[in-house]
């Protein structure tokens, strides 16, 4: 069956039409039964024409299609991560100095049996979680509350796990009275710092410094279709040519795909997404997350806390002399 509930971006619009005339001739199918013969065999027919163009229209993203991608609200979010991947999971709240920020969960629990302090931006899934969560845009008490979770992950020796889904940190006058620079100044200081191993998986949007906040980590892992950006493209644009009707020229240049940043050594894996993107297997896309997320644990275990910072320490490092190569 095809699912008429599903979200089309603007360029799966023939895949769109493909799909709606699937969805009539299996109502026509289910109304006349056996009086409909040649109804089944083109419901065939256009199924595999909707998948052969979908693999075909994934097989070429540009970066500014990626981002669309990125953006689906129907992808996986952190709590759907956690719910998959995660058992025994305890939430902890709280900054312990103004308050909780819903933008950023974290707590402990075990990934796949594995004890973990997991850490991460959710978005939101409808209309009322968006709002609770500030659509996944962290003011500067979740960054604190992240502070303090690395704090406890250091003391009880665990590993910690980052999923990165944000469009950047909130901008708005509260937060920046709140020190919002500082706390993402201070949040990526803790994760260098960090004496247990860090990895993190940027699932959607890594946007600026809201993500590199919870991103700096040991290894960075980068579902197929999400981006990861100084600023988003839309701002880029408005800085750059004050228009930010050009976000896809902006997104073009910007190198925010995961190929391109793979080139210069700021992720380490790409992790395959399904045809169609993650939205459309959230359940495989969740499996592989966690099998690249044991895969990137594993490599890890034994160090001491000396070896486990000097290695983050040669990565950034290696960023830095990749860049002036390229």
């Amino acid at each position: 069956m095809s699912d008429p509930t599903r979200t089309y971006l603007d360029f799966e619009r023939p895949i769109a039409e493909l799909d709606s005339k699937i969805e009539e001739l299996e109502a026509i199918l289910a109304r006349n039964g056996e009086d409909a013969p040649d109804a089944a065999d083109e419901i065939a027919k256009l199924r595999q024409k909707s998948a052969d163009q979908l693999k075909a229209l994934y097989s070429k993203l540009d970066a500014w299609r990626k981002t669309m991608v990125a953006r689906h609200p129907e992808r996986p979010h952190l709590k759907d991560y956690i719910a998959g991947l995660v058992t025994e999971f305890e939430a902890l709240a709280g900054d312990r100095r103004f308050g909780e920020d819903h933008a950023i969960v974290g707590g402990t629990g075990r990934l796949r049996g594995r004890p973990v302090v997991v850490i991460g931006h959710e978005k939101g899934n409808d209309t009322q979680s968006r709002l609770k969560h500030n659509f996944g845009m962290a003011r500067p008490e979740g960054y604190r509350k992240a502070i303090r979770l690395m704090d406890l992950a250091e003391r009880f020796d665990l590993p910690v796990v980052t999923l990165v889904d944000t469009a950047g940190a909130y901008p708005g006058l509260g937060a920046e009275e709140r020190g919002q620079a500082e706390a993402i100044a201070r949040s990526t200081e803790r994760c260098l710092t960090l004496g247990t191993p860090l990895i993190s998986v940027i699932t959607g949007e890594g946007g600026s410094g809201g993500a590199v906040a919870l991103a700096s980590a040991n290894t960075v892992l980068m579902l197929e279709h999400s981006v990861y950006s100084v600023i988003s493209p839309e701002g880029c644009a408005s800085i750059l040519w004050r228009d930010g009707a050009r976000a896809r020229d902006a997104a073009m240049a910007m190198k925010i795909t995961p190929e391109d940043l793979m080139a210069v050594k700021i992720i380490d894996t790409i992790i395959p997404e399904p045809v169609g993107g993650a939205h459309r297997d959230r359940s495989g896309t969740i499996a592989q997350v966690g099998d690249a997320l044991e895969a990137a644990l594993s490599n890890l275990d034994g160090l001491d806390a000396g070896e486990i910072k000097r290695r983050r320490r040669d990565r950034f490092l290696q960023i830095g002399r990749s860049l002036l190569e390229s």
